[in-house]
């Protein structure tokens, strides 16, 4: 074969590889950068455009229809996988006719926000919708509830040994994931005096690493879960990594014996005065829930990860497909979660939604415990 063929060859195999494999790229790249926001991958994201957009001219000029058909696939593939961050609302239920439940707050409850670190992510990571030049900080926080009756704890935050933890999940993740430890819940708890003899137990939101990996620096304390979030701690591999550091007899089951509560058929009240009250929110995880802290001057929902910016309940927006395919258990079941608790925001807009790592949920809550 003459020389001016084989070069001729090679070049059309360089521009098809590059219009069918650069949106492949691209994806990992985009999937990466909405997680994990860098500058440094702009740089060969724009690269690949042009290579991509070159690519396809020359393929056009030099009649190579067939390469082109591929890479025309190729380059659908990309788009529809883009369009999955773009807004698309749930249809809305309908409105919720529940009253404000009552609750009988006793006088010195209160509660702390308790930061144990951060990720650093984008709001395109967050919900549909969410724009991918909006830097996300997404939080991981406890939340102390002191109570006369005994003082609990909503998750526990990143633990002491998250770095071994984070050791043990796909490369994959800890790729697009820039997280940012602080200081664990024990500690700060510990820095300002707390008797710890005043902890009655740890309440999970859901099983899920980030929301657990604190647990067993609280040594003793019983940590309660809900019958299906237990057996997924068993069964959710990777993303229950941290729960399984738990000593196995801390976990303590409840039932949602009480009834309806703000359009949830379901309920289970502590103390017995309404001042914390929890009710069934399945989907991101099989036994996730949602829970709601009524002091004498406001009302909180602790809706954990049903939602990661509260922006997304307002909006009824889901997670982008690639991340809800990874992290939601039962995508069905989460989107019913979510409008009930939407038709809670819209119906009582005074309850303070606090979703897990929304910064901006946890306004107006102060982060040091009082002795």
């Amino acid at each position: 074969m003459p020389m001016a063929n084989r070069t001729v060859d090679r070049a059309l195999v360089l521009l098809g590889a590059t219009a069918i494999v650069g949106p492949v790229l691209l994806v990992l790249v985009t999937a990466v950068y909405v997680g994990r926001p860098s500058p440094f991958l702009l740089i060969p994201a724009f690269i690949l455009v042009a290579l991509i957009l070159w690519s396809d001219v020359r393929l056009v000029v030099r009649q190579r229809w067939i390469v082109a058909a591929f890479a025309l696939v190729s380059q659908l593939g990309l788009g529809v996988f883009l369009g999955t961050f773009i807004g698309s609302p749930l249809a809305a239920s309908a409105p919720l006719a529940d009253s404000l439940p009552p609750a009988s707050p006793p006088a010195g409850m209160a509660i702390y926000v308790l930061p144990t670190g951060v990720n650093h992510r984008t709001a395109a990571f967050a919900y549909r919708g969410g724009s991918p030049t909006e830097r996300w900080e997404s939080v991981l926080n406890a939340v102390l509830v002191r109570h006369p009756k005994g003082d609990l704890l909503i998750d526990a935050g990143l633990g002491k040994t998250i770095d071994s933890q984070l050791k043990r999940m796909p490369f994959t993740f800890r790729l697009a994931t820039a997280l940012a430890p602080g200081r664990t819940a024990a500690e700060q708890l510990e820095a300002a005096g707390y008797d710890l003899s005043r902890l009655r137990f740890i309440l999970l939101t859901h099983a899920h690493w980030d929301h657990v990996s604190g647990a067993p620096d609280l040594a003793g304390i019983p940590v309660l879960v809900t019958a299906p979030e237990r057996r997924f701690i068993s069964e959710g591999g990777w993303l229950t990594v941290s729960a399984r550091d738990i000593e196995p007899s801390r976990l303590r089951e409840y039932a949602f014996e009480g009834g309806r509560y703000l359009g949830f058929e379901h309920s289970h009240d502590f103390y017995g005065d309404g001042s914390v009250v929890a009710v069934p929110a399945p989907g991101h995880t099989p036994g996730s829930v949602i829970v709601f802290v009524n002091l004498r001057e406001k009302r909180y929902a602790f809706v954990g990860d049903l939602v990661w910016q509260r922006q997304a309940l307002v909006e009824r927006a889901e997670r982008p497909w690639f991340v809800k395919r990874q992290l939601d258990l039962d995508p069905v079941a989460l989107q019913g979660s979510l409008l009930r608790m939407n038709a809670v925001a819209m119906r009582f807009p005074e309850i303070q939604i606090v979703p897990s790592h929304d910064p901006r949920g946890y306004d107006g809550i102060p982060e040091r415990p009082a002795r």
